[in-house]
């Protein structure tokens, strides 16, 4: 298991390190793999791993708080679902509609040779590939 300086983490972000920042900080970070989650799954999660309990609004506040200081990325799959994405480098997604999953696709893995104009007034924030899946 990875293992990272949490206080630190959260403090450098300006996040305060209560209790349970830090417990669900260290679930979602302290990993070798990339994890995607939904907050309703994170609930789950945490309540089956962890002798701690969670209010969901907490869950909720931390985990915004967490994207908010750039821990996290948000993936919305077609406006039904919001991921959050321990991975916040530039990335693609393949996503499997039938088990609800995200898996990444490496950056360099995916070779756009063309993107349109933004609009005028608009600018290019990223490009995401977004591919989805099916048995």
């Amino acid at each position: 298991m990875k293992k990272i300086d949490i206080f630190k983490k959260l403090r450098s972000s300006g996040l305060r390190p209560t209790k349970q920042r830090v417990e669900i900080a260290k679930f979602l970070f302290e990993r070798d793999k990339t994890f995607h989650f939904t907050v309703e799954s994170l609930d789950k999660l945490l309540a089956k791993r962890t002798t701690s309990k969670f209010a969901l609004a907490t869950i909720y506040n931390t985990v915004h708080a967490f994207k908010k200081a750039g821990h996290l990325s948000e993936v919305e799959v077609r406006g039904k679902k919001t991921y959050f994405d321990t991975n916040i480098t530039n990335h693609h997604h393949f996503y499997d509609s039938e088990t609800c999953e995200l898996i990444d696709i490496d950056a360099n893995d995916v070779v756009i040779q063309k993107i349109p104009k933004a609009p005028n007034g608009k600018k290019i924030k990223n490009v995401e590939v977004f591919i989805n899946l099916k048995n």
